[in-house]
């Protein structure tokens, strides 16, 4: 599973920090740190993590329920136009 943070959205709010403290940390008040190459028992909480962010800075690759859902609406979506 692949996580990417976008730095410049990210407002410290922290809340994935509570969620998966495995996997987020704060490095003092302000900057987040955080394991890009999550382990694979780690996608429950990391789905709470990147519900939770209040600014939508987290992007998870290989959450099953994202990923599902929007290749899923996806392929409506193309259906539907033709």
């Amino acid at each position: 599973m692949r996580l990417v943070v976008d730095l410049n959205k990210c407002q410290g709010y922290a809340q994935c920090a509570f969620l998966a403290p495995d996997v987020f940390a704060m490095h003092g008040e302000e900057s987040l740190v955080y394991n890009p190459h999550a382990p694979e028992e780690q996608r429950e909480r990391l789905a709470r993590a990147v519900a939770a962010c209040p600014v939508q800075a987290i992007t998870a690759d290989g959450l099953d329920g994202a990923g599902s859902e929007r290749g899923a609406g996806s392929d409506r979506e193309a259906s539907d136009g033709r």
